[in-house]
């Protein structure tokens, strides 16, 4: 019964990963730290947080061409009050 429902919750958990729509980056590494990477995407310098969860295939340094795979999640909304019309 408990490999039923841990198996359940894994389900929904991977479907709900699996929902979120994914983006990608590509461009040269600037800098590096434990939980940033940040590259270059034209005239822009595009920050990215990373922890050591993430994979990463071959030689990871500054100056190498990445692509990158991401995904944005609200973390809070805040609703402003709009300007009034004009009568």
């Amino acid at each position: 019964m408990k490999s039923l429902i841990a198996m359940t919750l894994l389900t929904l958990s991977l479907q709900s990963f699996a929902a979120s729509k994914t983006y990608q980056v590509t461009g040269p590494v600037l800098e590096m730290t434990d939980s940033t990477i940040t590259v270059q995407k034209g005239k822009d310098k595009w920050e990215i947080a990373k922890d050591a969860a993430v994979a990463v295939t071959g030689d990871l340094k500054v100056g190498s061409k990445v692509t990158i795979e991401y995904f944005m999640t609200a973390k809070s909304i805040e609703v402003k009050a709009g300007k009034k019309a004009k009568k």
